[in-house]
């Protein structure tokens, strides 16, 4: 066995962790693969399409496994052309000096996450965003039909009271949305309003998981898209568009049984998403209790994913 690098507590053979990495690129390429060819092929996905396209992680980045922090891969000259490894004796590890530079984004996110584990959930919004998105717009976000047309879909936000709590959707409402919600909402509100009943607070936990990357390992990012993606298909399902062209039913959140079925999976998202949340604070408060934490800054380490 080769001598491993500084403070590197486990290292694996190239035996060992390359089918782990195998595992792991065909498991993402599951999703990747698909969307790559629709990219080829200029065909747009509304639904499958976006974790790639709101969220900056790229296919080529989702299907590259890390290990993680302190654990070093023998034989890796591809992790080593990596910027954010070093490489001794043989050994390939996460640089752990890159991670002082991140300390005050692991700080946020820490709190972030505890915010909304200690708070209520909501399940009162009936999935309304999406709706207050093209209010009163001559402009849709996405290329689809609105199932109730123009006027029918205005109707539905004007019969419900709107109670968003999430900042990055709220900011793609309409202006003349804006004013119906009960908050006024902007970034320095998400930590006071951000709750775990919420379905894009808990697609986001995709976005706080890859941007640990690559001091954790990549498990983690494959379990957060996952999720994300399947609370982007109930999103759309309950959202003014006509999805059916996707193979989709619509959950009818302007009716009485639609709103009982959104709450319905509404819930069963935020229970699957509370484990999820918890391995990702715990993934934190690892790292922010990691003596390189403290140690004088480096460049940060994603460039080199």
């Amino acid at each position: 066995m080769s001598t491993s690098p500084t403070l590197v507590r486990q290292v694996l053979d190239r035996d060992v962790w390359e089918p782990r990495a195998a595992a792991h690129r065909e498991r993402a390429r599951t999703w990747t693969a698909p969307h790559l060819l629709r990219r080829e092929r200029h065909e747009p996905h509304p639904v499958v399409d976006f974790p790639f396209e709101y969220y900056n992680l790229s296919p080529a980045q989702l299907e590259r496994w890390h290990p993680g922090l302190d654990v070093g891969l023998a034989d890796a000259p591809e992790h080593a052309a990596l910027g954010a490894y070093v490489t001794r004796d043989g050994v390939s590890t996460v640089d752990p000096r890159r991670l002082a530079s991140r300390v005050r984004g692991l700080r946020w996110t820490r709190s972030l996450l505890t915010a909304t584990l200690d708070r209520p959930a909501r399940y009162g919004c009936f999935g309304l965003h999406e709706w207050a998105m093209v209010y009163r717009s001559e402009q849709p976000r996405h290329d689809l039909p609105l199932r109730l047309g123009r006027s029918g879909t205005d109707a539905v936000v004007e019969a419900h009271p709107l109670t968003c709590t999430h900042v990055d959707a709220f900011r793609f409402f309409t202006p003349a949305a804006e004013p119906r919600n009960a908050w006024q909402l902007g970034r320095e509100h998400q930590l006071a309003h951000e709750q775990p009943g919420c379905l894009h607070a808990n697609m986001d936990l995709y976005r706080i998981a890859f941007r640990l990357l690559p001091f954790v390992e990549s498990t983690v990012v494959l379990d957060a898209f996952e999720l994300a993606l399947e609370i982007r298909t109930v999103d759309m399902q309950a959202s003014p568009y006509d999805v059916g062209s996707y193979g989709l039913d619509p959950i009818p959140v302007e009716v009485a049984d639609g709103r009982a079925e959104y709450v319905r999976r509404q819930r069963d998202l935020a229970a699957r998403a509370e484990p999820l949340r918890r391995a990702l604070l715990a993934h934190v408060d690892r790292l922010l209790a990691h003596p390189a934490a403290h140690a004088p800054e480096q460049p940060d380490a994603r460039d080199g994913q």
